[in-house]
């Protein structure tokens, strides 16, 4: 409450006169905040409520800026306060992505979200964002055995089981690091896109975007056609990915000629986003109370497993999943509920 009085009386002094409401927009995995301001006059804007001791709100500006250079449909910012972690910003609404989803429309909506990631690409420099490095990808596979395997299974991994997970690790970084490199959102979903009215500019408004790095460029593609919060159909997805490709090439970004070397990378991709998703979620519960990404485990595992089955080069981690399997089993939860199983402790 303490935060969001200050936010009001920031408002207050950048308004006078003009009376308002503010009333809790959104959250997210982080500790940022937004808020909902609604004006005597109907207009409304949105807060960003980044505390400085946990959120810096400068990555979120700069990636904001080239962003928009690109031409994407980003919020523009009307006031800012970096020392106490204010942003006002333009209201792209509330209906997300996957909130708006519907099978009239996702073909059109996804065209325009292919459409947009291709601009962004497009605007692509080295050094203007931070390398998406091997430290970096490291980093995030082994939230996997640390938080899903061990914090939340309680599963401990043999020597030989250690040695094939490393070997499987090495395999998928060797791939992800060979893949050209262009801007990357890195959570490029149906949670983090907005559905835009006609008239208030295009679809789709781009939200979320401060962890954006210099990348693979099958990433986001990933985040989006394998999003652990919706699943389509794998015919409609391929679907999807070959008109992406298409028009990357057209675009002239630096994408594989060969539409199946593309598709590995892709797929390759895929393997170490899932493996960081299912820890950074188990993270969430078990170090932050935050239960609500449990229920969406599954789907994940399911992505990740899919993977594994199709390329030889992964049957060490497939493995590794088949004792997952095993271990839940035991434990008495069926396969889907098994990520659900854990405790905070």
């Amino acid at each position: 409450m303490e935060r969001q009085q200050q936010i009001t009386t920031w408002l207050a002094a950048r308004f006078p006169g003009r009376a308002f409401s503010l009333a809790p927009a959104s959250a997210d995995a982080s500790f940022r905040r937004y808020f909902r301001v609604t004006f005597d006059d109907g207009a409304t804007r949105v807060v960003m409520d980044a505390p400085p001791a946990n959120e810096d709100c400068r990555p979120w500006l700069h990636v904001q800026q080239l962003f928009q250079a690109a031409g994407a449909h980003v919020p523009q910012v009307i006031a800012q306060d970096l020392e106490r972690g204010f942003l006002l910003l333009s209201d792209l609404g509330n209906a997300t992505y996957l909130q708006a989803l519907d099978a009239d429309n996702a073909v059109p909506l996804y065209a325009d979200a292919i459409q947009a990631l291709v601009a962004i690409q497009r605007a692509s420099r080295p050094g203007a964002l931070p390398d998406y490095d091997r430290a970096l990808l490291r980093r995030e596979l082994d939230l996997f055995p640390q938080w899903y395997l061990g914090k939340h299974l309680g599963l401990a991994l043999g020597d030989a089981e250690q040695r094939a997970l490393e070997d499987a690790f090495a395999r998928i970084l060797a791939t992800n690091l060979g893949e050209p490199k262009v801007f990357v959102h890195r959570d490029y979903h149906s949670r983090n896109l907005m559905r835009i009215a006609p008239d208030a500019g295009g679809n789709p408004g781009v939200i979320d975007f401060q962890d954006a790095v210099y990348g693979p460029i099958s990433y986001d593609m990933v985040s989006l056609l394998k999003d652990a919060y919706i699943e389509w159909d794998e015919d409609l997805a391929l679907d999807w990915l070959v008109r992406y490709w298409e028009q990357a090439r057209k675009a002239g970004l630096p994408i594989a000629g060969d539409f199946g070397v593309f598709f590995r990378d892709y797929e390759w991709m895929g393997v170490q986003r899932h493996l960081k998703v299912l820890g950074i979620f188990a993270r969430l519960w078990h170090r932050d109370g935050k239960d609500g990404y449990l229920k969406d485990m599954p789907l994940v595992a399911r992505y990740l497993r899919k993977a594994c089955e199709r390329y030889s080069e992964l049957s060490p981690l497939r493995k590794i999943l088949d004792k997952v399997e095993d271990k839940v089993t035991v434990l008495g939860y069926t396969m889907d509920a098994a990520s659900l199983g854990g405790r905070r402790e």
